[in-house]
């Protein structure tokens, strides 16, 4: 929801006041806020490297799964031929 013009104008008063009053206090604000700014760039950057870490991990998983699921049909088949070719 955006800001009306009244309350934008109201904003730039304070903020106005509020370094002509205390300057030091305004460039603590400002500080922290690019400081905010950055951590959020930062946080974004680290969820899609997670999201990227798990889609791999997932794939990497199912893979080994499919392959472990593989060579136990091939053993079970080979073992079955072995043991239909065994006379008694």
């Amino acid at each position: 929801m955006s800001w009306s013009q009244d309350e934008e104008r109201m904003l730039a008063m304070i903020e106005r006041h509020l370094t002509d009053e205390d300057p030091r206090l305004a460039a603590r604000l400002e500080s922290f806020n690019e400081r905010v700014e950055r951590g959020e760039r930062n946080r974004r950057r680290t969820d899609k490297k997670r999201r990227r870490w798990r889609r791999s991990t997932v794939v990497i998983a199912v893979s080994w799964l499919l392959i472990a699921t593989l060579i136990a049909m091939l053993l079970v088949m080979a073992f079955h031929n072995d043991a239909a070719a065994v006379p008694f």
